[in-house]
């Protein structure tokens, strides 16, 4: 079996957060066998809670500090155990562990997650923000200019295409009637 985690993650007090967990198991995938746990330690130490479990359907934690805040986010047939945590508090910082077996494939290592909540987005998630808006704002007004500039160049070679076209009028001499 192997895990694969997002590693250390940061998440803004009171808003949603997906702890990605996904795996590849040596055995062909039973939806019926598959069993997923997560749990829960800590930053400041403390013992590891049970938090999530996973066997043929979803099993919330139905009390403490994780109550009616933890969802399924995953799909065991895409080899995806993610869950998401609703409204993140700073008691949720620690570390989220990730545990999958599929029979015969039950050993492994487990996938750690290190979650840290924060009052604000850190400076680097607001810049890359800020780049990719920039940056979008920035390639739609040069798709608008070039659109203008094809335009008015179609709409030029018309106009000299019109004055080729059209016969030029003789003029009379005012002297001869």
């Amino acid at each position: 079996m192997r895990i694969y985690t997002s590693g250390d993650i940061e998440a803004v007090n009171g808003t949603d957060v997906r702890l990605k967990c996904t795996f590849q198991s040596s055995a062909a995938i039973n939806p019926s066998t598959v069993i997923i746990s997560w749990t829960f330690r800590p930053l400041k130490g403390g013992r590891e809670d049970s938090l999530f479990h996973y066997q043929q359907r979803a099993y919330p934690p139905v009390e403490g500090i994780f109550r009616k805040r933890i969802e399924w986010a995953g799909d065991v047939m895409g080899g995806d155990a993610s869950i998401k945590i609703k409204e993140v508090k700073f008691i949720y910082n620690g570390t989220y562990i990730c545990q999958v077996k599929n029979p015969p494939d039950v050993h492994g290592p487990v996938g750690e997650i290190r979650l840290r909540v924060v009052l604000s987005a850190s400076f680097s998630e607001l810049l890359v923000l800020v780049v990719a808006i920039g940056g979008a704002i920035t390639a739609v007004v040069l798709i608008l200019v070039v659109i203008a500039s094809c335009r008015k160049y179609k709409r030029r070679q018309r106009q000299l295409e019109d004055n080729e076209e059209a016969p030029r009028k003789e003029r009379k001499d005012p002297t001869v009637w």
